[in-house]
């Protein structure tokens, strides 16, 4: 019987509230993104995964105006109420400022807010930053803000790059009551050995914490395609490092729309997980994700 999912990891969006969508393209780490400037609404994501045995489904933020943070969160909790989708939200808020709680507060009223996302990733190359340097994962402030998650029983939604991973386990270490997910698998940006090893010992790195998880999304964003191999690659080390069950399949649509569809993603991922065992197909598929969002 197919193995049911669900997906921690998705977006949809209405293009007039992304800033990012209305200006000219710019280069991301996704490439070119023509296509996707546009609305993607839930009934759109519904199609494109029918059929795929996904059954539930987490929100994750899309950048949103920073001062938009709890309109987002709105707009999916409504979108929640009106067609069952998604069963959990992961929202936006900035971890930058002096004291996050003003933010929390105001976010904590929607019932399906589960964790937050602030994204954190530097590296060398221009157009695969986002934070404005590689150590603000470790910036007092960020920690402070990070540390304050537990009295909400949020989650947060890590985004580094290897070189950043060491930084990430201070501040992963520091906050053991927090679940900390490593978003798409620590980001491996080619196949060559040495950019290989160097994710891998990212990920032996931060896996000393017991609190780290990882999603297993996101796997095409630098090759720009959806590469079966590759898949299998990321399925393989990260179950050595950090086993099955702390370990969560995520989509990243509609950003792998750009070069695949839904079902042949689908496909590659339910290849690369079919060697291991159905108790371990389960936790990659659905368990880790039920026990660390628990979705509605």
């Amino acid at each position: 019987m197919m193995q049911k999912i669900i997906d921690s990891h998705f977006h949809i969006w209405r293009q007039k509230d992304q800033p990012w969508l209305m200006g000219p393209m710019v280069p991301r780490i996704f490439g070119p993104y023509e296509p996707i400037r546009r609305d993607y609404p839930i009934g759109e994501f519904l199609q494109d995964q029918a059929g795929s045995g996904v059954e539930k489904g987490i929100y994750v933020q899309t950048n949103w105006a920073k001062e938009d943070f709890e309109k987002e969160v709105a707009f999916l909790q409504k979108t929640a109420d009106e067609t069952g989708w998604p069963h959990a939200i992961v929202g936006y808020a900035d971890m930058t400022v002096d004291d996050v709680r003003a933010q929390i507060d105001r976010l904590m009223k929607y019932k399906l807010l589960r964790g937050v996302r602030m994204q954190l990733h530097w590296h060398e190359v221009p157009e695969y930053r986002f934070a404005p340097d590689a150590r603000q994962v470790i910036d007092p402030a960020v920690k402070a803000n990070v540390a304050r998650l537990k009295d909400y029983g949020l989650s947060f939604d890590l985004q580094l790059f290897p070189a950043q991973m060491r930084d990430g386990l201070e501040l992963v270490s520091e906050n053991p009551q927090t679940s900390f997910i490593l978003t798409h698998c620590g980001m491996l940006t080619g196949t060559d050995p040495a950019t290989v090893e160097a994710w891998k010992e990212g990920l032996r790195t931060l896996a000393q914490a017991p609190n780290l998880y990882a999603k297993l999304s996101g796997l095409g964003t630098f090759v720009h395609r959806n590469d079966p191999a590759l898949v299998s690659l990321i399925y393989d080390v990260a179950i050595e490092i950090l086993g099955s069950d702390r370990l969560m399949f995520g989509s990243n649509f509609p950003i792998e729309k750009l070069w695949t569809t839904h079902a042949d993603l689908i496909a590659a991922h339910r290849a690369a997980a079919a060697k291991y065992s159905a108790a371990q197909q389960a936790d990659l598929f659905r368990h880790t994700a039920e026990r660390v969002y628990r979705p509605a």
